[in-house]
């Protein structure tokens, strides 16, 4: 597992092949199949290959939206803020799983930060559940921009691990 994190990198450049339906579902249930607080499964993901309303996402996301311009698929992560008091850390669980289940079928991913950002006309959040037709009590944590890479970035080496911000050992 550590060999597949170190070779994760963000992928913001796609190539215009679009991810299978195989994949897709692979991504989708990788992100769906993660621990969550209390057992609660308060995470919820909308899969969109849209062309259009992927380039509509991009004005939920003004700053930092390029993957948009150019990804086949992407996930947006919510969760019901009503089933659980901690879905931000549940959605970023889910989140993470996407992007190293993307990773492990070759594909690139970034993860485009919604939860408390911007867009052009209102917040990020608003923006996005009105796109995807989602309630007010789902929270919009993230879109996972997916694609066949079109960039090749070196993976991270042992080196890069920084065991100085370990803060202590205890044996």
């Amino acid at each position: 597992m550590l060999d597949l994190m170190l070779r994760r990198r963000s992928v913001r450049k796609f190539t215009a092949e679009p991810v299978s339906e195989a994949n897709r579902e692979r991504i989708l249930s990788a992100g769906l199949i993660t621990p969550s607080s209390m057992g609660k499964n308060p995470v919820e993901l909308v899969a969109v290959t849209d062309r259009d309303t992927i380039l509509s996402l991009k004005q939920c996301k003004p700053r930092g939206g390029q993957p948009l311009e150019e990804a086949s698929f992407v996930v947006a992560v919510l969760a019901n803020s009503d089933l659980s008091d901690v879905w931000v850390e549940d959605a970023s669980i889910a989140a993470t799983y996407i992007m190293l289940e993307a990773e492990q079928l070759g594909l690139g991913c970034t993860w485009l930060q919604i939860r408390n950002r911007e867009g052009t006309t209102a917040p990020s959040e608003d923006m996005v559940r009105a796109l995807l037709g989602a309630p007010k009590n789902m929270g919009v944590l993230c879109m996972m921009c997916i694609g066949h890479k079109n960039e090749e970035k070196l993976p991270y080496t042992e080196a890069d691990i920084r065991l100085s911000k370990l803060h202590r050992e205890i044996w």
